[in-house]
């Protein structure tokens, strides 16, 4: 962890965190989820860097030690785009030359399917965890099926999540999170209740997480708080970045950990297991980890790792 070095890149005017270690041509991107950081990503920048490869894992706009927009409720995805092309020239990473991977999970899926949509010619491949790509033309309308207190019918609903969470610091935010979505029942308030209510306070942080890694989250996010971060990724509606190109052509591993939540999504399965996916990405592979949650890149690092090396020796 002490190899890997944090750089602060001015884009628009707003100082982003960036996490870099090692040297070379080849690329990975890692790409978090909601409202993680670089950390989550730390086992995997080191099995990155131990293997060859050159690591790098920005804090989006309003995220962790990155700088919130002057306005967070108009931060947009296409903003997040924008930040990251212009954080991999800031960091020397020609276009001439240099070749993308790009690993993601939760809502880090998005931008890492638009860019190898987009740079086709410099993605090399795209590894997510549990979310394979669907066009918004094709995807299931999560929220209808689902009651009002569905996680993300909450998070959407400008200032009810910054209210929730603003009665707590953001280390017990992340804390509640933490064990709330590693869970494998979607979570879904009750009428009268908030998602951060769903945790009972007592409850043990699972086994692969420590109370410094709670830390090392909570402090991040002191200063910024989460407006951005949900304004972004709940609020935000997805641009389409002018792409007409529905089928992802570079190779595609979708990492799927068996008892995710996410799964059960409304039509989620079904669009797995019958090959559905297949249809917006011409060479995917699918894997599963039998015990892997919403979080399996850090409970099962050792695991999450030789799939991802596996699949990116094949395609360098």
């Amino acid at each position: 962890m002490d190899q890997i070095q944090h750089k602060y890149i001015s884009v628009q005017g707003l100082k982003l965190h960036v996490a870099d270690i090692g040297t070379g041509p080849n690329v990975i991107v890692f790409l978090h989820g909601f409202p993680e950081i670089w950390y989550t990503w730390r086992h995997q920048m080191i099995a990155a860097v131990n293997a060859g490869f050159r690591a790098i894992a920005p804090d989006y706009r309003g995220h962790g030690l990155s700088d919130p927009p002057p306005e967070p409720d108009k931060a947009s995805c296409r903003d997040l785009i924008n930040d990251l092309l212009a954080i991999l020239e800031d960091l020397a990473i020609p276009k001439i030359f240099c070749f993308w991977f790009l690993v993601a999970k939760d809502f880090g899926c998005w931008p890492a399917y638009v860019l190898s949509l987009l740079y086709p010619d410099r993605a090399l491949g795209v590894v997510t965890l549990g979310v394979p790509y669907i066009p918004a033309s094709s995807r299931p309308d999560f929220k209808k099926p689902l009651p009002e207190g569905f996680y993300i019918s909450r998070f959407q609903e400008p200032g009810r999540a910054e209210a929730d969470f603003g009665r707590f610091d953001a280390t017990t935010v992340f804390r509640n999170i933490y064990i709330l979505f590693s869970r494998s029942e979607i979570p879904i308030a009750a009428e009268n209740q908030e998602i951060m209510d769903l945790v009972d306070p007592s409850t043990p942080l699972p086994p692969w997480l420590s109370e410094e890694d709670l830390e090392a989250y909570g402090a991040s996010y002191e200063k910024t708080g989460f407006q951005t971060a949900l304004q972004i990724t709940y609020r935000s509606k997805p641009d389409d970045m002018g792409i007409t190109e529905l089928v992802v052509k570079v190779p595609v591993l979708v990492i799927v950990g068996k008892k995710d939540y996410f799964n059960k999504f409304p039509g989620i399965e079904d669009i797995i297991t019958s090959g559905m996916v297949k249809e917006f990405a011409s060479d995917l592979e699918l894997v599963y980890m039998p015990e892997g949650t919403h979080f399996a890149q850090e409970q099962s690092p050792d695991q999450f790792n030789q799939l991802m090396l596996t699949f990116l020796g094949k395609h360098i």
